[in-house]
């Protein structure tokens, strides 16, 4: 799989809620870094973080757009996008928007992405 792959299936399994799917995506030394300034360190925390919003939001519809690749080697892969997400959080609608940065490693296992970091805010 290539770093594309690996951002598209991870958008798709995210929009879906598919929690088994996103965390194959993500480093088992993954750092993440939330828009809300939460840090979560280690694929399990990444995990709990995520299934904490994937429980507490319906409907989600999660989008990357502007996709660009500003960093790549055999071993490394560094992109920048735009991201939304819509839903619902006690039957209300919400949603938000921001940047987001993720560096994917290539490991004996493949690409996956080690780094995360979203951020409010335009482009």
């Amino acid at each position: 799989m290539t770093p594309e792959e690996v951002m598209a299936r991870y958008e798709a399994a995210a929009s879906a809620h598919d929690l088994s799917a996103t965390i194959r995506l993500i480093d088992p030394e993954a750092l993440y870094w939330f828009s809300n300034t939460a840090s979560h360190v280690g694929r399990a925390a990444v995990e709990l973080a995520i299934k904490h919003n994937f429980d507490n939001i319906t409907d989600e519809n999660y989008r990357i757009e502007n996709l660009r690749w500003i960093a790549r080697s055999d071993e490394l892969a560094v992109c920048v996008y735009r991201f939304s997400w819509s839903g619902l959080v006690g039957g209300q609608p919400v949603g938000g928007s921001g940047r987001g940065t993720n560096v994917l490693r290539n490991t004996s296992d493949g690409w996956a992405i080690v780094h995360e970091h979203l951020s409010n805010g335009e482009t």
